[in-house]
């Protein structure tokens, strides 16, 4: 179970500071789950576990990936970067896709977590995410 260690990580993340659980809302796919905002009910992020070659990745081994809302404004610097890859399933102008094999970091994925859970909230209850200036 060593391969899925990130991705403990980043749902305790989740459950810990957002208090938000997984939701399984595939039975085909149990590896798929989403977490959504409570205040909008509105998904915030996904996990799912992967074929490698479903992400234009060499090889058919499964691999752990978070998909997460995401400022139009970094994505195209974020995929320059290695372990991020156009969103998986997604509109792929406001979400990306997040390799969880320890490429990236967990103190890089939490403040684009962050950001995605305050972007799902209803607007009345956003507090003030960055603009463009301060990303």
């Amino acid at each position: 179970m060593a391969e899925h260690v990130q991705r403990q990580r980043i749902v305790r993340y989740m459950q810990d500071v957002y208090g938000t659980e997984a939701e399984h809302l595939w039975a085909r796919y149990p590896g798929y789950a989403v977490f959504r905002h409570p205040a909008s009910r509105k998904w915030y992020a996904a996990v799912m576990d992967l074929p490698m070659d479903k992400l234009g990745l060499t090889g058919t081994e499964r691999i752990d990936v978070l998909n997460v809302k995401c400022s139009p404004m970094i994505i195209g610097s974020l995929l320059a970067g290695e372990g991020f890859l156009p969103a998986y399933h997604m509109n792929k102008g406001a979400w990306i896709s997040i390799l969880l094999d320890g490429t990236v970091p967990d103190g890089q994925i939490e403040p684009l977590l962050d950001w995605s859970y305050e972007s799902a909230a209803t607007k009345s209850r956003r507090r003030s995410l960055p603009d463009a200036k301060s990303t």
